[in-house]
């Protein structure tokens, strides 16, 4: 877009556009707002370029090739992966960012969101400046301002630890991980949270020799530790050297590859050597140079900008909104949760009443080999809240589906004691990222065990196991002992 010269306004004025904040553009346009969106690079934001998408078509390779190997060693197929052509891998990969790419500018151009591709810093509480090289016709600087609302929406960047400076080539972060040149041989993955593990997942499945470190004591430690049990045992059992409890002492940048110092939870010192070093520790808010002190807003020790109305996601300057990845907890830094966050903050703007962000009832879903997809409280979570809970557990071999795929896994479900509301589902195995949304209804319409059990589950399918853990604690299951 080209933007007059002089003070330009607009009902809302969205900064960043990934997906918090072209939903929250989409769905104020929708509802008949003048939506002017300010991003530095290309909307869709890390989520679609770098993160989520990008990342999901590989694991999909990632899963062809392992189907391949189980079809030799498990069905009698004669099959073989002779090598993985890393170029056509990225073409079809980039074909399908650009396609979504593009989607989501036609949604925003049909929508009639205007579109400004520069930097912007905050002069005010609801105006911006926006700066690019510009030319002598066309000057670099201009200033908008927001009649109703500013919304916040920079998103993150991954964290690094000191001393590890990514070069795209030996150390790479999340955001680069894909497009380093090539697969390698062998992978340190330092950070055993959802992202480590699809990545440790993805580069195992491609032939490398893989080891992953976690500093907590066990992988994936925000979900239920049964969860990270039953996890752990499916990447080992695939090869991967996952060591929890351990942490990295110090690396060693090669020509051609990284040699680290491990300090286990044995209290052993290891010496790893791999081609590349991911660091996946976590993800840090993008505040830098928006000029938050001059809209009269400030960020907590972490760096996050937190809203005084979380029913509303409206810091303590009136007006001013935040979405995505700048939020603090109980916002979980996942793209589904920020689209919510968008629509909630769009239409309270537009004088909606829209329901808050049920923060307890937002799925999180790890997309290895085998995935894990979780709603609710975890059992400790529960129990730690004073709760007294049945809990009750069923591996995925037990119902046929799940002898079929042969990933092993399991249900689990946390109950209120007595037949009372279901706090948390907790998935671990093949494809049960789509088996999550029975639970997440079930989780937030506060139902119990035995409404759940009045539905009967399609058979053979995997989500049998998920019927048949609330029949048991429903007093009605077939396989109770």
């Amino acid at each position: 877009m080209t933007i007059d010269t002089g003070v330009n306004t607009s009902d809302v004025i969205v900064i960043g556009g990934g997906t918090g904040g072209y939903s929250t553009a989409l769905r104020a346009a929708g509802l008949g707002l003048d939506v002017t969106l300010v991003e530095r690079d290309k909307v869709g934001g890390t989520c679609l370029h770098r993160g989520c998408i990008p990342s999901k078509a590989m694991l999909h390779a990632a899963e062809l090739v392992d189907g391949i190997a189980e079809a030799r060693e498990r069905w009698g197929v004669k099959a073989t992966v002779d090598s993985v052509d890393w170029g056509a891998l990225v073409a079809t990969r980039d074909d399908i960012v650009a396609r979504n790419h593009k989607g989501v500018e036609a949604h925003l151009a049909h929508a009639g969101v205007r579109v400004v591709r520069d930097s912007a810093r905050l002069t005010g509480a609801r105006t911006v400046r926006v700066e690019s090289a510009g030319t002598e016709s066309a000057p670099g600087v201009h200033d908008l301002t927001a009649r109703r609302a500013l919304v916040l929406a920079t998103g993150s960047r991954p964290r690094t630890l000191p001393g590890l400076d990514p070069d795209g080539r030996r150390v790479v972060t999340s955001d680069d991980a894909l497009f380093a040149p090539g697969l390698p041989a062998s992978v340190l993955v330092l950070g055993g949270g959802a992202i480590g593990a699809e990545y440790a997942s993805f580069h195992r499945s491609m032939g490398a020799e893989v080891t992953l470190v976690e500093a907590a004591d066990r992988i994936v430690p925000l979900e239920d530790a049964d969860v990270s049990r039953h996890l752990t045992r499916g990447l080992r059992k695939r090869g991967i050297d996952v060591q929890a409890g351990a942490r990295l002492l110090d690396a060693e940048l090669l020509e051609n590859g990284v040699r680290a110092r491990v300090r286990t939870a044995r209290g052993e010192t290891r010496t790893v050597t791999a081609e590349r070093l991911l660091v996946a520790v976590g993800r840090a808010p993008v505040t830098e140079g928006l000029g938050l002190e001059a809209a009269g807003l400030t960020t907590d020790e972490r760096g996050f900008v937190v809203p005084e109305d979380w029913g509303r996601l409206e810091t303590a300057v009136p007006g001013v909104h935040v979405v995505g990845d700048l939020l603090p907890p109980p916002s979980l830094g996942l793209a589904h949760a920020s689209f919510a966050e968008g629509l909630l903050v769009a239409e309270t703007v537009a004088g909606l009443e829209s329901p808050p962000v049920d923060y307890a009832t937002v799925p999180r879903v790890t997309y290895s080999s085998p995935q894990t997809a979780s709603v609710g409280l975890s059992e400790a979570e529960a129990r730690a809240r004073g709760h007294e809970v049945d809990v009750d557990t069923m591996p995925l071999t037990a119902v046929a589906k799940g002898m079929v795929h042969g990933q092993g896994g399991m249900v689990k479900v946390v109950a209120e004691a007595g037949g009372g509301q279901v706090l948390g589902v907790h998935l671990v195995g093949p494809n049960v990222s789509e088996m999550i949304a029975e639970s997440q209804l079930v989780v937030g319409w506060d139902a119990e065990p035995s409404d759940v059990a009045r539905h009967v589950h399609a058979h053979p399918t995997l989500s049998e196991a998920v019927g048949e853990v609330f029949l048991t604690l429903a007093g009605r299951g077939l396989h109770q002992q």
